[in-house]
């Protein structure tokens, strides 16, 4: 994917006069207002040139638990406490590197940008260096009726619009990124009417109880696409040696080269959205059908982000020359019967 080519930056200076209180973190919660629920003229659509599902998922969603716990809008774990945005984030960085475009949700008018600030993960650096930036670069955009919207966490110098201009529903604002208060490349959608933040899911001000009945602000296409999903594979692979999660993120092992000489052969896979209990199936077969590892596992609670990897060092006389196969599925014992969360399947071969 082509990059967009970003505009002249704003000074330093310049951003912090303006966005110090419009990209800062949304704390602020209160109870929907009547009206802003009943709006039916003001429609989002997806903030993102991204395949839903496949290529990007939601990792969170605005918290709707009234107390210290998160719940989700369905009373799903997909949340964090106080957690007042949609977070759609891609599997690495190489997916960020690659570009993925971050659109205007609704026509309107850019109310402030932030740009230049670098794509780093939060564990990486002093918190103290992006006090009061934690929103990283974006995007503020305002529409007709008390509406705001706002794309935090974008991509250092792709941002492509400035104050003042007029956008329109799909219009490129920038790229997701890594800039900000978080761990993993995304983009952090939030809305906003009169200055009170909403659900987009359900038109509800956070903390408003789960599995309470609302109106969703997506368009019908953006809400299709935007289909709950209560987890899934971000990525899957062979290594051969020991993995580690922060590689995997970064492009390593993705790609790694196996020979019959390799110094182990060993499966990993990366998941989001599993719940404590989940049952965990890993089987590698050798070419001759034989079971080469079978680990059965229980997920211990639930969890965001969720690594996995199992295999075997190489046996002194070598790998056996052929297609090797690893089957890899999450099982969630549901009231209706159990479900596959998680189904996948990788072969290598090795000469």
């Amino acid at each position: 994917m082509t990059r967009p080519a970003p505009r002249r930056l704003l000074s330093a200076a310049v951003l912090a006069g303006i966005l110090g209180p419009v990209l800062g973190p949304v704390l602020g919660w209160g109870l929907a207002t009547a009206a802003a629920a009943a709006d039916l003229d003001f429609r989002l659509g997806l903030p993102v040139d991204c395949e839903m599902g496949r290529v990007c998922v939601v990792q969170n969603y605005v918290d709707q638990d009234p107390g210290p716990a998160a719940r989700d809008h369905t009373c799903g774990p997909l949340a964090y406490d106080g957690h007042s945005g949609t977070d759609i984030r891609v599997p690495s960085l190489v997916e960020m590197r690659e570009g993925v475009v971050v659109l205007a949700a609704a026509d309107g008018k850019v109310k402030a940008t932030r740009d230049g600030m670098a794509d780093v993960s939060i564990r990486d650096i002093d918190r103290a260096e992006i006090e009061g930036r934690e929103a990283g670069n974006g995007v503020v955009v305002v529409h007709p009726g008390g509406w705001e919207t706002q794309y935090s966490h974008l991509l250092k110098g792709s941002v492509t619009v400035r104050p003042g201009d007029q956008v329109t529903r799909g219009q490129v604002l920038g790229l997701i990124g890594l800039s900000g208060h978080t761990e993993f490349p995304h983009l952090e959608f939030s809305v906003r009417r009169e200055g009170e933040t909403l659900d987009p899911f359900t038109g509800q001000a956070p903390g408003s109880g789960c599995g309470r009945p609302g109106r969703s602000l997506w368009s019908e296409a953006a809400a299709a696409q935007l289909a709950y999903r209560a987890g899934g594979l971000l990525l899957a692979g062979f290594a051969a040696r020991k993995p580690a999660l922060d590689g995997v993120l970064k492009g390593e092992f993705r790609r790694d080269s196996l020979t019959a000489a390799a110094p182990a052969l060993v499966f990993w896979a990366v998941s989001w959205g599993l719940r404590g209990g989940d049952e965990e199936v890993l089987v590698i077969t050798r070419p001759d059908g034989s079971e080469l590892v079978r680990a059965e596992t229980e997920v211990p609670r639930d969890k965001a982000q969720w690594f996995r990897f199992g295999g075997k060092k190489r046996p002194p006389e070598g790998w056996a020359p052929g297609l090797y196969r690893a089957d890899y599925r999450v099982l969630r014992r549901d009231p209706e019967g159990p479900r596959e969360v998680v189904k996948v399947t990788r072969e290598i071969e090795l000469r």
